[in-house]
């Protein structure tokens, strides 16, 4: 699977270089564990994407069932569950084109989001764009959450966990880093953006001033 052997163990017990170095494996972006798929299972993966995009825009996203999205696409319900393995790989996959671009904005776009800024502006402005993003697919995001089983074993995840740990150990090196990261993270949560704005009617600005004031806070630095 892509992403494996990127977590480290255990924080450095000192200090890290400013800039902070990808592991290589990162930059393996993507939900797919099989990147060369064959011509005819690709147009089906394809097909499958495009009926069940429909379906979410016609009816949202909570009202689609791995039943309807084979029955729309014109193939068994097999071949969808062998395909993205449950409900929420299949939604996961649609989520993916614009998670693969935040992940390329912050391993390798410029900053202050990319490398070449300080570590506390870089966790400002992933968390800003972070929340962007999923305001952007807020309705996706939450009928693809997972159970609480796998929702931090996911890759995705992971990859903004190691992000976020990476970051905070350059600026704050003797924190727990691996567990303020999960900290910070869970500000991000799209269950907790959707309380925030539709129930009790904060702006994404605010969320977004809340966080950077948040890693201000954390690192004892000032944007």
């Amino acid at each position: 699977m892509l992403y494996a052997g990127f977590m480290s163990a255990a924080p450095p017990s000192a200090p890290i270089p400013q800039e902070p170095v990808e592991p290589p494996q990162l930059l393996q972006l993507g939900l797919d564990d099989e990147p060369c798929l064959r011509a005819d299972a690709a147009r089906n993966r394809a097909r499958l994407l495009e009926a069940a995009a429909g379906l979410v825009a016609a009816r949202g996203a909570d009202a689609v069932t791995m039943e309807e999205v084979a029955a729309a696409a014109g193939v068994g319900k097999g071949t969808v569950f062998r395909r993205f393995g449950d409900r929420t790989g299949l939604l996961m996959a649609l989520l993916d084109h614009s998670e693969k671009k935040l992940q390329a904005a912050f391993l390798s776009g410029p900053p202050p989001l990319g490398p070449g800024a300080p570590p506390a502006e870089r966790l400002r402005a992933f968390g800003r764009a972070a929340l962007r993003r999923t305001v952007e697919d807020l309705e996706l995001q939450l009928a693809a959450e997972a159970d609480p089983g796998r929702r931090f074993t996911l890759p995705p995840y992971r990859v903004r966990h190691h992000h976020v740990a990476l970051l905070l150990r350059q600026a704050v090196p003797d924190a727990d880093c691996d567990v303020l990261a999960h900290t910070l993270l869970a500000q991000l949560d799209p269950a907790l953006i959707h309380h925030l704005m539709h129930q009790c009617g904060m702006p994404p600005q605010r969320l977004e001033d809340a966080w950077t004031d948040l890693v201000d806070r954390i690192t004892g630095t000032a944007a």
